[in-house]
């Protein structure tokens, strides 16, 4: 049995520990251990039974497999559940994401030999093949929660979505204020600039960070940069040129944001409903067995 610590500084010490554990090495990587065995037994098991042809998802071990798997995602699927229930302890949420993405795993070796390797185009390899979808998208979901979070917090610079906004929007009065001097043809690009919508351009941009028809970089460049004496450097075009160079790089610090946040998020849309449909498929193909059997 684990000794208890021994006072409260102990305790304090052992729980900040506890917190800054990734979930993929939580309980040093207990369940890691526990989906290599369960693997580790499908193999063995399969390939050592003595039998003609080789088991299959007809055959006893295909039953025992099918009925592992069946059960591994249906609990799996409960995560969203757990969520909504807060707790510590043996099955806290950081030790169901781990048992979820190691058991999940294992599900590629039990899934495979359950089928025998006998796939074709039936509802049964679409239950394989949406189940192979949900482990692809949730292994996505795992490498972009463990390599972007440090660069959307290195983005941040210590400053909240809101912060990065009311940012934007001080240059934006000053750059409405200094753009009045300017002739009517600068002055429209200006206009245009101030009023895009700074989230505007679609899902692919907020993806990509790519935008083409952004107004403030056409501004820029519909501004004429002469640069010949220093005095021509503090007319109000200059002025509206730093505006519009600080405008910039504050679009592409929140750019940078939605583009970050779209990629945390993106998977969802792909593991969620591809989940959903594997549960109806496993219904399907569990039905039929029986109806058949």
């Amino acid at each position: 049995m684990a000794s208890l610590p021994e006072n409260d500084t102990d305790f304090h010490a052992a729980r900040r520990a506890s917190d800054h554990e990734s979930f993929l090495v939580h309980r040093r990587m207990r369940w890691a251990k526990v989906a290599g065995a369960l693997c580790l037994s499908a193999f063995l098991g399969y390939f050592l039974i003595d039998q003609q042809p080789r088991p299959n998802g007809g055959s006893w071990y295909g039953y025992t497999l099918g009925t592992i798997g069946l059960g591994l995602i249906v609990w799996l699927s409960l995560l969203g559940v757990r969520k909504r229930n807060m707790s510590e302890g043996r099955w806290s949420l950081k030790a169901w994401t781990s048992a979820h993405v190691y058991l999940g795993l294992s599900l590629i070796v039990i899934g495979t030999l359950h089928t025998g390797f006998q796939l074709g185009w039936n509802v049964h390899t679409l239950a394989w093949a949406l189940m192979m979808l949900v482990i692809v998208s949730g292994l996505y979901g795992v490498a972009v929660y463990v390599l972007l979070p440090g660069q959307l917090s290195a983005n941040r610079k210590e400053t909240t979505r809101a912060q990065m906004i009311a940012a934007l929007a001080a240059i934006d009065r000053q750059l409405k204020h200094a753009a009045q001097p300017l002739g009517r043809e600068q002055s429209d690009l200006v206009i245009a600039a101030l009023e895009q919508d700074v989230f505007g351009g679609g899902a692919w941009a907020r993806l990509t960070g790519r935008y083409p028809n952004c107004a403030t970089r056409r501004a820029l460049c519909g501004l004429p940069d002469d640069f010949r004496t220093m005095a021509d450097n503090t007319g109000p075009e200059e002025r509206v040129r730093v505006l519009l160079r600080r405008r910039d790089a504050q679009l592409g610090q929140i750019r940078r944001h939605l583009r970050l946040k779209a990629l945390l998020e993106v998977w969802l849309f792909v593991h969620i409903p591809a989940t959903i449909a594997l549960l109806a498929a496993l219904f399907a193909h569990v039905t039929s067995v029986f109806y058949y059997w």
